[in-house]
């Protein structure tokens, strides 16, 4: 089903009945969350709705709940709220804030560029990890000042790993920080070549991390090409 229609048939529970309901429709255990449901809920979410759903505490609830809070972020007790939810030791909760901040893009693109630049100064690395993940999103980037924002936060993102010691870069939150910034450079080069070129030419690959960031990116075929061209000159 497509978002639209779990919309439809959300409008006709109980907000009581919802986190049963998501439950049951979460498509968990397995190796997908039911991400078209979570849209949902992020769209149509009220206030009463969150608070049923954080108080529920199941993983996929609270991940739908992590969503609509994204995706009203530009009203300051949402923002706290799903800033709070981005350092969630659940991966599917975390991920359901990135999701809600690229609906608030949708809506409001300056509000989540202004958002992005806050989030990627946030010293936990989740946090900066939601940042740049939600932003790094090609249909958000079509415009010129997303783009030119999601090269600076994968620049400033990747300076803060950097400047962690050794041993605070090993820790799972870190970690996680890598992994995205492992795929969102490409991403953010592809939307604006002219700034995003010289950027990830300039990471300082000396450092392991950093030096597999760029390697990972390197390998996407959207940011293969881009510097293949920019090699050569053509």
């Amino acid at each position: 089903m497509r978002a639209e229609d779990w919309v439809g048939e959300l409008q006709e529970l109980g907000k009581p009945e919802w986190p049963r309901y998501l439950e049951e429709h979460s498509g968990l255990p397995g190796p997908r969350a039911n991400l078209p449901l979570a849209d949902a809920v992020a769209k149509v979410a009220d206030r009463e709705a969150v608070e049923v759903l954080l108080a529920s505490g199941g993983e996929y609830p609270v991940m739908c709940a992590a969503a609509a809070l994204g995706a009203r972020a530009d009203d300051p007790a949402d923002e706290k709220a799903a800033r709070e939810l981005a350092a969630d030791e659940r991966w599917r909760v975390r991920e359901g804030v990135a999701i809600g901040l690229q609906h608030l893009g949708d809506r409001a693109l300056s509000e989540l560029i202004a958002i992005v630049r806050q989030w990627v100064e946030d010293g936990d690395p989740l946090v900066q990890r939601a940042a740049v993940a939600a932003l790094c999103e090609p249909r958000l980037l079509r415009a010129p000042e997303a783009a030119a924002a999601a090269v600076d936060a994968c620049r400033t993102a990747t300076a803060g790993l950097a400047a962690l010691p050794d041993d605070r870069r090993k820790q799972p939150d870190a970690r996680t920080l890598r992994q995205a910034l492992g795929y969102c450079w490409s991403v953010a080069v592809a939307a604006d070549p002219g700034a995003g070129i010289p950027a990830f030419i300039a990471l300082d690959t000396a450092q392991p991390d950093i030096a597999w960031i760029a390697a990972e990116n390197r390998k996407k075929k959207r940011l293969a090409s881009l510097l293949s061209s920019a090699s050569t000159g053509h």
